[in-house]
Formats: structure tokens, C-alpha cells, sequence
């Protein structure tokens, strides 16, 4: 069997399709290896992207018509990444054992519609078997659902792999994926259990607000948020949000952090330079309080996804953990844009292989799972 695996995933903030082919190799002492051999963000068709941002924020109503047809369409969207990726890494679909593709994820409720825990759910659409047939390489994807029907949250979903990558003994780190959504991987030093979980909004807020405002997808460096100032009393009236005060596990999404949220929180007068910079005080302060409450002894954060990019949240993290080295992945030999796809490529790897893809004591799942749907090419 080849030793090639290629992740796919679009995050909340469906900013583009990211690729990455890895290498994974087990080491003598449990320890894990994985060499990045090719990674690329490939950009979604525009019209489509469109339409995932606007379901995103609640703003459009499907039939059961649109579900298949956008199943369909993402899958196609994956699928000519995958090939793309393939063909300018210099390889063929021969060479790649599996694709583990996340899919774009629709709707998002580990407790149920009402918060009530009846019928909990998650979805992603992006059919693997499209994705198997399109490129003739056995596809893993439906990676989420296992774990909700085992009682997780089905997120996060990749502490084992940051844990077996980044653990650090004697050193109690963090591993802060910002994406659209933030989420941290608990490492303490002293080897005591991987605790994972979602704090809230990282770019994805940023990102809508950025769109609507300027046309821009995203504001680059921070320099809208930058050229504004933090709003005290909007940013008290966003934090004071329930679901940050929750216990983890908890897991969040674009479905429950959208425009029409901030919306709410609005009063009319707000420049719009100012509510970005009240949106990055939000995420700065949000994930700064969750690490606080979860592991105070942490001394080292290492970020990875988009926002390690927008040098003003960045900023905003240092100087809310005073003491505390925040840093890109980069520092530890990983490309912050592709460890997320990365993390993808390795779940196929774990379910080929029969093993558990999950850490319940991350998702709060009542067991160890293997996850996702096996199509073969």
C-alpha cells in the first residue's frame, strides 16, 4: 500500500479548499512522524463560496433539492483539489493510499436544534464517494458523525494528532487552531490527559464583517481592526454570550457565531473600523479567558490555521497571556496553513488501519472510535 495520505478541508470561514500529502510514519517509542510533502490552498468558485458563506450566517433557506446538489458540488469542488494537488506535487492517484476529506460542515449541533440534547447532530456535505469515483483514490470523510452518535461533539477532532506531535514533557503547552472558529489542544507537561475543545469565534466573525463591509474576504495584517478602537460596551454585551461560559467539552461553529449574532449586539452607532476591532478583542479575549480557566500553568501556545497570519491578533494574544510564549507552529517545523488538512490526512490513515480517530476525553464521546466512512477508489 502506498505511504502517501492527502487531507482536504474548508473551514468555517470556507476561505479555500486546503491540500496536504503526508508521509506518517510510527516510531519505536509510540511517537508519531509526518513529513509534509506537498500542501496547497486551492480557492473555491466564487458563486459557490458565496452561497457557503450566506448558509453560513443563516441567511438563505434550502430545499432538499439544494442539499444534494451542493453534496454534489463540494464534492467536485474537493475532488479537483485533490487531483490538482496531486498532479503539482508530481505524483499520481496511484501514489496516494487515501484521500480523509472533512467535507464542508452545514449545520453543526452536538446537543440538538434546541439545545436540548434530542436528537444531536452534525453535518458536512461533500459526498466521499463523488470524491472516490472523481479521483480513483479511496476517500474517508464523514469523519464527525461516529463521535456525536458515541455522545461527543464530534470536535475537535485532532488533539491526538497535536498531542503526538507537540507534547512536550515537563512544559505545559497549548496547541490554538485559529480558524474560523477557535479551538485549543490542552498538553500538560506532566503527561496527564489530552483535553481539547472549541472557545468561540478566531476569524470567521472577523471575516464576515471584513466581507460586508469592504468587499475583502478577510482583513489582512489586521489593518481594519487596526484603525479602529474596541468598543467596551459591545464587547461586554458579546461576552456576555452563554455559551462561553460553558464547561468544555464544547464544540461551536459558523452556525452559532454569524453577523446576525453581532447583529443583535449592535446599537447603531458603531463605526465600522470599530466593530472589527471589537470583534479581535473578542477572539483575543475569549481564548485567553478559556486557557485561563482550563490550564493557568500553560507557558507556551503554538498556533496554527489562518489567523496566525493577522499579526494584530496575534498581538492581541500575547498581551492578553502576559508570560506566556505564543508562536506559530512554523517554530516547530509545521506549516500552520496545512496542519489542519494534515490532521485529515491522518484520520484516513487511523481508520484504514482499524484505529480510534477520536479522544473522548476531548470530545466527551463515550468511548475511543474508529471514525469516518470508508469509499474505496
Amino acid at each position: 500500500m502506498p505511504d502517501l495520505f492527502l487531507g482536504l478541508i474548508s473551514g468555517t470561514s470556507a476561505d479555500g479548499i486546503d491540500a496536504a500529502i503526508v508521509r506518517f510514519d510510527d516510531r519505536a517509542d509510540g511517537g508519531l512522524d509526518a513529513q509534509l510533502r506537498f500542501g496547497r490552498t486551492y480557492p473555491w468558485d466564487a458563486a459557490l463560496r458565496a452561497r457557503l458563506v450566506a448558509l453560513g450566517q443563516q441567511a438563505a433557506v434550502l430545499t432538499l433539492d439544494d442539499v444534494g446538489e451542493l453534496d454534489v458540488q463540494i464534492a467536485d469542488a474537493f475532488a479537483d483539489a485533490a487531483l490538482a494537488a496531486i498532479t503539482d506535487a508530481g505524483l499520481t492517484p496511484a501514489d496516494i493510499a487515501a484521500i480523509g476529506s472533512h467535507g464542508q460542515t452545514l449545520r453543526h449541533r452536538p446537543h440538538g436544534r434546541d439545545g436540548d440534547g434530542r436528537a444531536p447532530f452534525t453535518l458536512q456535505l461533500g459526498d466521499g464517494a463523488r470524491i472516490a469515483e472523481r479521483t480513483g483514490v479511496a476517500t474517508v470523510a464523514d469523519f464527525r458523525r461516529r463521535d456525536v452518535a458515541a455522545g461527543g461533539h464530534g470536535a475537535p477532532l485532532l488533539p491526538a494528532l497535536h498531542a503526538a506531535l507537540l507534547r512536550a514533557p515537563g512544559e505545559d503547552r497549548a496547541v490554538l487552531n485559529l480558524g474560523g472558529i477557535a479551538n485549543f489542544t490542552l498538553l500538560p507537561g506532566d503527561g496527564g490527559a489530552v483535553r481539547g475543545f472549541d472557545t468561540g469565534p478566531a476569524n470567521g466573525l472577523m471575516d464576515a464583517w471584513c466581507l460586508r463591509h469592504t468587499g475583502e474576504a478577510f482583513d489582512r495584517d489586521g489593518a481594519l481592526a487596526r484603525s479602529g478602537r474596541v468598543d467596551a460596551a459591545l464587547l461586554q454585551r458579546l461576552q456576555g454570550e452563554p455559551w462561553f461560559a460553558l464547561p468544555p467539552p464544547k464544540s461551536s461553529g459558523r452556525d452559532q457565531f454569524h453577523l446576525d449574532w453581532v447583529d443583535a449586539a449592535l446599537r447603531g452607532h458603531e463605526s465600522v473600523a470599530d466593530v472589527q476591532a471589537t470583534l479581535l478583542a473578542l477572539s483575543a479575549t475569549t481564548i485567553a479567558d478559556a486557557l485561563r480557566a482550563t490550564q493557568p500553568a500553560t507557558t507556551r501556545v503554538i498556533g496554527c490555521g489562518g489567523g496566525v497570519h493577522n499579526a494584530a491578533l496575534m498581538q492581541a494574544l500575547a498581551e492578553a497571556l502576559p508570560g506566556v510564549t505564543v508562536e506559530s507552529s512554523a517554530a516547530h517545523g509545521l506549516d500552520p496553513d496545512h496542519v489542519e488538512a494534515m490532521g485529515f490526512a491522518w484520520l484516513a490513515r487511523q481508520t484504514l488501519l482499524g484505529r480510534p480517530g477520536n479522544l473522548p476525553s476531548v470530545t466527551g464521546a463515550s468511548g475511543p472510535r474508529v471514525l469516518g466512512v470508508v469509499h474505496p477508489a
